[in-house]
Parts: structure tokens; C-alpha cells; sequence
């Protein structure tokens, strides 16, 4: 019996390598490996000078020469935007928790949140410089003040939109406000707030650029601005990429992290 179920595995046919390849996982790197082919026909076609818009092939020499300051440049923005994100996180739940608290508190500061949300970050850059000077304290500052908006956010949303009938019932047991908090509203507050981690740490990417091009001597911003004033676009490509690499990691760690910690509320993908 053991030899039939062995021939029959044999004669099964190997699929094609096609068949074989994960195409959700493989999507990513050919999207981006189409756009960067597309990218070097579009200059070769159409003759680009390189100080308008360089090849990838000009940008990736530019990587090579100027590695040491692009290495170190990329490591103070990703410490400064690292930095302002915790604290982000730190303050965005704590004041997400007390907003969604009650819903007096909700009419009375979300107005207020979405005043200053409305402020341009990169008109406070040069009040920041008056109180902090030049250097990393505006950068990590603003990268705070731009990310932490959508934390507060999702978290208060999450409190807020507990139904009533749950509140009712809970009361009806017994539940103090406390309880419902902290057996009912901060789970279900769970999803958005890691869910608005995703879009908070690329938010913070942007405010530690605009304050390194403005007020700091350290940071892939500031060596974007240099380059620019030099006419050296392939540098100021470099730059860019590099912010996207930087970007597209950090929220792989964010989207992972979603995942590990709310993965209960998230329904499965049937199809691809």
C-alpha cells in the first residue's frame, strides 16, 4: 500500500515556476523594479540633464561617492524622527484617553486639536529656533507636532463610538466609568491606535526634514539643501531615496507590530 501512495506522489507533476512564486510577496519588489526601469528609459529617452532629473544609475553612483555623509546624515534624521515619534505615541494616547474620556471633553478640545492641526509645522520651525536654537530640539519637536495629531485622533474616535446600548448594559451590571474604560473603551480604542501608528511615523519623517532643511547643520534635510544650493541633483535624489527607505522600513515595523498586537481585529484576505 506504502508503494502505491509512493508512486502516486511521484507521477504528481511539479508545477510550473510561475505557479510557484508567492505573487503577493514578489509585487512589491516588481513594482519598484519596474519604476525604476521606467524611470531610467524615461531619461534616457528623453535625454534628461542630470541636473533636472538623473537616472537611477546616476543616483545609485551618488550613493557610492557620497556614502559616508548620506550614512551618517540618514542615521541623526532617523534618531530625530524616532525620538518625536515616541513621544508622539506617548502623549497621542495619553491625551486620546483623556478626550475620549467624556464626551464634554470631546466637543470641548477636538475643536482646539483641529485648530492646531491646521497650522502649518513649518511656520512653528522658526519659533521652535527662537526657544530651542539650531539643532536636533526642532527637529525632534517637530516631527512630534506633526505626528502626534493622528494618534490623538483614532484613540479618541476609539472611545467615542463605544455604542450606547454597550454603555447601558454595563451600567445595568454594575460597571462604573473606570470599568467601562478600561474592560471596554481602551481595547476597543486598540485597533485605531495602531492602526494611526502607521501613518504617524511617516508624518514624522516629514516634520524632521522641513526643520532639518530650515534650522539644523545635521540631517538628510539639511544635506538635501546643501546639495540643492550646489546644483547637484543626483545627491538631493540620494537624499530622497534614502528618506523612502528609511520610511518604508519604519512602517514595516509598524505594520507588524498592528499585526502582533491586533491581529484579532482584522479580518482575513480571501482573495489576491
Amino acid at each position: 500500500m506504502s508503494a502505491v501512495f509512493e508512486n502516486t506522489a511521484r507521477k504528481q507533476p511539479r508545477l510550473p515556476l510561475v505557479a510557484r512564486i508567492n505573487w503577493v510577496k514578489a509585487a512589491p519588489w516588481l513594482y519598484t523594479l519596474v519604476l525604476f526601469l521606467s524611470w531610467e528609459l524615461l531619461v534616457y529617452a528623453l535625454k534628461m540633464p542630470q541636473t533636472i532629473l538623473p537616472s537611477p544609475t546616476r543616483v545609485g553612483q551618488a550613493i557610492v561617492q557620497y556614502w559616508s555623509p548620506i550614512w551618517k546624515n540618514s542615521l541623526q534624521t532617523l534618531y530625530t524622527t524616532t525620538l518625536g515619534f515616541a513621544l508622539a505615541v506617548v502623549a497621542g494616547l495619553g491625551i486620546g484617553l483623556f478626550i475620549g474620556w467624556s464626551k464634554t471633553i470631546y466637543a470641548g478640545l477636538y475643536p482646539l486639536m483641529i485648530g492646531f492641526n491646521a497650522v502649518p509645522k513649518v511656520a512653528l520651525v522658526p519659533i521652535l529656533v527662537i526657544w530651542f536654537g539650531i539643532g536636533t530640539v526642532p527637529a525632534v519637536l517637530t516631527a512630534f507636532l506633526i505626528s502626534f495629531f493622528p494618534i490623538v485622533v483614532n484613540v479618541a474616535t476609539g472611545l467615542a463610538t463605544i455604542e450606547p446600548e454597550t454603555e447601558d448594559v454595563l451600567r445595568a451590571l454594575g460597571a462604573k466609568k473606570m470599568d467601562i474604560m478600561l474592560k471596554v473603551g481602551i481595547p476597543r480604542s486598540m485597533p485605531y491606535f495602531f492602526g494611526s501608528l502607521k501613518i504617524a511615523i511617516t508624518l514624522a519623517f516629514v516634520g524632521s526634514v522641513v526643520s532639518e532643511t530650515v534650522a539644523s547643520n545635521y540631517g538628510l534635510g539639511n544635506m538635501m539643501s546643501s546639495a540643492q544650493s550646489q546644483f547637484n541633483v543626483p545627491l538631493v535624489f540620494a537624499g530622497l531615496l534614502m528618506l523612502a527607505v528609511e520610511g518604508i522600513a519604519m512602517y514595516a515595523v509598524m505594520a507588524w507590530i498592528e499585526r502582533r498586537m491586533t491581529g484579532w481585529a482584522h479580518r482575513s484576505t480571501m482573495g489576491q
